[in-house]
C-alpha cells in the first residue's frame, strides 16, 4: 500500500468544517424527522436559529433567487460576528458586510454586483480590515465541499484549483494521487451553522420546489446543520405531492419555513419577477459612503418593523406587479 504523500496545503480557514461522525451525531439529535408543521415567522427563525459567530450560507446565484427577507432581519436583529460562504455573494453579501454584521468571509464571488460594478460597501469594511476574507474558493469548490458535508464524508479528491493562486488562499490539501502518483486536491467538507434559502412554494411540513437552476441548494440543505427557508407561497402537500420530482429539498432537512411573496426582492425570482434595478441602484448609490449605507439601512432596514412594511416602502403592489410583469416580458 502507497504512502500518501502531502504536495501542499492552503493558507485558508476551513470554515464549516466538522468531523463526520461528530456531525453524524449531531444531525440525529437535533434534526427529528417527524413531519411537523414548521411554520412560522421570519423574525422567529432568525431568533432561533442565527447566532452570533453563526457561519450562514445564502442560496441562490448572485442576484437571483435569494432570501433577502432573512437578509433584511439578520441586520434589522443586529447579529454579530457572523462568517459567511461568498460563493455567489453579491447584494446578500454587500448588505450583510456593509452592516457589520458579517465580519468573516471565504470567497469565490464576492464584494461585486456582477455586472452593475463592485459592492462598494463591503470592499470598504474588508479595507479598513473591519471584515477579513479568511480563505478563498471557487463556485465549484463550494459546491464540492457542501458535496462532502453532505455525504458525510471528511473531503472530496478533486482536480479544481490546481495550478491556481486560489488554492494557494484556499483550505484545500494537495496529497499525490496513489493510483496515479499526480496531484489531486483535497477539499474540506463544508457543514454551516446556517443555510438560507428561497423557493418558489413549499409545503407546512418544509417540502420545497425549485423551478429552474438549483445552483448548490440541493447539496447546501443536505449540508448544513440548520436549514430555514423562505417561499412564496406555501401550499398544501397534495400540490408538492403531484410533481414529486420538483422537490429539490426534502422536509427532513428544513427546520423552519416562512411564506413571504416577492421575498428575494430587490432580486430575481425566476419566472415571478425581475431584478429591481431602481433599488438596487439606490442601494449602489448610498453605500458609496459610509453615511450613505447607514442612512439606506435606517430607511429601508430599521425604519420598517418587517419586511412587508419593506416592499410598501419600496412602492407596494404597483412595483411588485410591474416587476412581475416584467419577468414575463408582458406589457
Amino acid at each position: 500500500m502507497k504512502t500518501t504523500r502531502v504536495i501542499a496545503e492552503g493558507r485558508g480557514e476551513p470554515l464549516g468544517w466538522h468531523d463526520p461522525d461528530e456531525n453524524r451525531a449531531w444531525v440525529r439529535d437535533n434534526k427529528p424527522r417527524a413531519l411537523v408543521d414548521k411554520r412560522t415567522t421570519v423574525s422567529e427563525a432568525v431568533a432561533a436559529y442565527v447566532p452570533d459567530g453563526a457561519f450562514i450560507a445564502v442560496g441562490g446565484f448572485g442576484h437571483v433567487r435569494v432570501p433577502m427577507s432573512l437578509i433584511y432581519e439578520i441586520v434589522r436583529q443586529r447579529r454579530r460576528n457572523l462568517a459567511l460562504a461568498g460563493k455567489t455573494a453579491v447584494h446578500d453579501c454587500d448588505i450583510l458586510v456593509g452592516s457589520g454584521c458579517v465580519t468573516r468571509v471565504e470567497a469565490a464571488y464576492s464584494f461585486g454586483h456582477e455586472l452593475r460594478g463592485l459592492s462598494a460597501a463591503s470592499r470598504r469594511k474588508v479595507e479598513a480590515g473591519a471584515c477579513k476574507v479568511v480563505a478563498e474558493n471557487s463556485n465549484a469548490g463550494f459546491q464540492w465541499r457542501f458535496l462532502a458535508g453532505m455525504m458525510g464524508i471528511s473531503f472530496l479528491p478533486t482536480r479544481l484549483m490546481l495550478g491556481t493562486e486560489t488554492l494557494e488562499e484556499s483550505s484545500a490539501v494537495v496529497i499525490e494521487d496513489p493510483f496515479t502518483g499526480k496531484p489531486v486536491a483535497l477539499l474540506p467538507a463544508c457543514q454551516p451553522d446556517v443555510a438560507l434559502l428561497h423557493v418558489p412554494r413549499a409545503d407546512m411540513y418544509g417540502n420545497c420546489q425549485i423551478d429552474g437552476i438549483l445552483v448548490e441548494d440541493f447539496e447546501l440543505s443536505r449540508a448544513a446543520r440548520r436549514v430555514i427557508v423562505t417561499t412564496e407561497e406555501i401550499v398544501d402537500p397534495e400540490v408538492i405531492r403531484r410533481r414529486p420530482w420538483l422537490t429539490s429539498i426534502p422536509f427532513h432537512v428544513v427546520d423552519a419555513v416562512i411564506e413571504v411573496p416577492f421575498g428575494a426582492h430587490p432580486c430575481n425570482m425566476p419566472y415571478l419577477y425581475f431584478f429591481d434595478e431602481e433599488h438596487i441602484g439606490t442601494w449602489r448609490a448610498m453605500s458609496r459612503s459610509e453615511e450613505g449605507a447607514q442612512a439606506y439601512l435606517e430607511k429601508y432596514v430599521f425604519g420598517v418593523p418587517d419586511y412587508a412594511a419593506y416592499l410598501e416602502l419600496v412602492g407596494g403592489t404597483a412595483r411588485m406587479e410591474a416587476l412581475r410583469r416584467l419577468e414575463r416580458m408582458e406589457p
